[in-house]
């Protein structure tokens, strides 16, 4: 029986993951904030920023693709992957950590940042408070209007509660889950992605994330929006959790001048559904940003 063709790895996968990559970590606000660095230093600079539970692995097989025109990062947020842990996390601090990253990139040029889900929420807190260090930011289906999934499924107790001990590297990996569900998942980059969500401890292996992480982090107020300089793209996946109506209400937050655009037939987590198509809409945000002026956002004045 001919195997499955959603079951064979692509050769474009396997390069992404083969492309140099450079390890590094960085204290902020003492804590050490790991970090994954592809590309050339004196190019412009692109930090990648996961949502809540995940990691920087998730974009492995994204960041190289920008590799050959920026200097690409992407970082553990901490309470996630190799970061430090703090005793409790609020999305300012984690917009500290983003912005900080983001200036030791060292490049001529504001940084461009794009973020997902929980990481899109930090971002905005970021981007508000030192937006002008920023060329601009494009958020992957982080829905304002409502909490973030991952916080949802904390309150709920459906995901994110005490970290479980599994006996064996197998039986945690048998148990990953993504929050929320979704169907579509492309299984090579699932098995990545599992694989280095999962750590070693005494008695056997565990998740990465810091299960308290949810416990004080607290909502973003939408006005917030209304407050970030730079410029703002919103990528919505057409399943995903950023409906046309949050869509639109998050343009009207942002001063009508930020693009709202959909990815077709992806679900919440694109990188790991349609990541092609995530490549192929940051590229022209990025080609578009690099031979235009933005928009003031209505109401702001022009000098």
């Amino acid at each position: 029986m001919p195997s499955d063709p959603a079951d064979q790895v692509p050769s474009w996968f396997l390069d992404a993951l083969a492309a140099p990559v450079q390890v590094g970590s960085l204290r902020v606000d003492g804590c050490d904030i790991a970090f994954r660095r592809w590309g050339d230093h004196s190019k412009p600079g692109l930090l990648l920023v996961h949502g809540g539970g995940a990691h920087s692995r998730w974009w492995d097989h994204v960041a190289p693709f920008f590799s050959q025109e920026c200097c690409v990062t992407a970082l553990d947020l901490s309470g996630h992957g190799d970061s430090g842990r703090r005793p409790k996390y609020e999305l300012g601090h984690w917009g500290h950590e983003i912005a900080a990253v983001a200036t030791s990139l060292g490049s001529s040029q504001p940084p461009v940042v794009v973020a997902h889900s929980l990481g899109g929420f930090a971002t905005f807190c970021a981007a508000a408070e030192f937006g002008d260090s920023f060329e601009g930011v494009i958020i992957v289906d982080s829905p304002v209007r409502e909490p973030a999934p991952e916080q949802e499924a904390n309150t709920n107790r459906q995901a994110f509660g005490p970290l479980r001990l599994y006996p064996s590297r197998g039986a945690a990996l048998s148990r990953f889950r993504v929050v929320p569900d979704q169907p579509g998942l492309l299984p090579y980059v699932i098995d990545h992605v599992k694989e280095h969500s999962i750590r070693e401890v005494p008695g056997g292996w565990t998740w990465k994330f810091d299960p308290i992480f949810f416990s004080n982090v607290g909502h973003l107020e939408p006005e917030l929006l209304g407050r970030v300089p730079c410029r703002v793209a919103v990528l919505r996946a057409q399943f995903g959790l950023v409906t046309p109506d949050i869509g639109e209400h998050m343009y009207q937050l942002l001063g009508r001048t930020a693009p709202v655009i959909e990815i077709p037939l992806a679900y919440h987590h694109v990188m790991l559904d349609h990541p092609i198509s995530l490549v192929t809409a940051v590229r022209a945000l990025l080609a578009d940003w690099r031979h235009s002026y933005g928009l003031r956002p209505a109401g702001q004045p022009d000098g």
